[in-house]
């Protein structure tokens, strides 16, 4: 029987969104078996399934194939893009991802291989992602694998954010001012840390921006000043995310909230 050699990565980060469209890779049989062995899994586990995302198998076929071409199994090659930054060019939106890889004959040897192997076992069953791509190649004998795991995010235009933070906003009983004001919460949004928001000429007596993966989740400084009755009208704008890792891996999103 031929061995197994498995190998497993975890990454947890909040960083930049990407905006680049999935690359849809179809399911091969042996593909389907092994997303069929990680959701047996994961139910007599007691743990969620794991659904199918065409971003992540994208990601997982080009280092798949990479791997076949080398003949042996690593995370990352010289030249190669890392876990993140692959998955979220090829348009995954996430806020952890994992990584197992492997070479075996068979998909349920390499399933076998993952289960029995402490890191790769706790990348498979952890209750975290929500989501999976795979990928199985063949060559010199041995079927190459990655099985990429995440727990994903949506994907939000700064449109949607706007749209998403203002109807938040908006339940506190703030009145959503449009036009200069969106202008005015767009460039403090966009404003370096650090940098004064006051050549930006804002009205504004409330400034408050923020970086996640959850819009939806105010930072407590914005949620005491919503629930203070000092303000009436609110203006939000969104931004392109910022920090050293921003437009590398994961999905986050930025936005500026101005009370007045």
């Amino acid at each position: 029987m031929m061995s197994l050699f498995p190998c497993c990565r975890v990454l947890s980060l909040v960083v930049a969104l990407s905006w680049t469209a999935s690359v849809v890779c179809a399911q091969s049989p042996d593909e389907q078996k092994l997303l069929e062995f990680a959701n047996q899994a994961r139910a007599e586990a007691g743990i969620a399934p794991v659904q199918w995302d065409a971003a992540l198998a994208a990601a997982a076929h080009a280092h798949a194939r990479m791997m076949a071409q080398v003949g042996t199994i690593s995370h990352r090659y010289d030249g190669e893009a890392d876990l993140a930054e692959r998955a979220a060019t090829a348009g995954a939106h996430f806020s952890l991802i994992e990584e197992n890889v492997a070479m075996g004959p068979s998909p349920e040897q390499i399933h076998d291989g993952w289960m029995h192997s402490p890191g790769h076992h706790d990348n498979l069953l952890s209750p975290k992602v929500d989501r999976i791509g795979l990928a199985l190649v063949p060559a010199h004998g041995v079927l190459f694998a990655v099985a990429d795991y995440a727990k994903g995010v949506e994907a939000l235009t700064p449109a949607d954010v706007e749209t998403k933070v203002g109807a938040a906003v908006a339940q506190h009983g703030m009145a959503l001012v449009a036009g200069a004001g969106v202008d005015g919460a767009r460039k403090y949004c966009a404003l370096d840390e650090g940098k004064s928001a006051a050549g930006l000429g804002l009205k504004a007596r409330f400034f408050m921006k923020w970086q996640s993966a959850d819009v939806a989740q105010f930072p407590p400084e914005l949620e005491k000043a919503l629930a203070s009755g000092q303000y009436t009208q609110a203006a939000v704008g969104a931004c392109d995310a910022k920090g050293s890792t921003a437009g590398a891996a994961f999905s986050a999103y930025r936005v500026a909230v101005l009370l007045f």
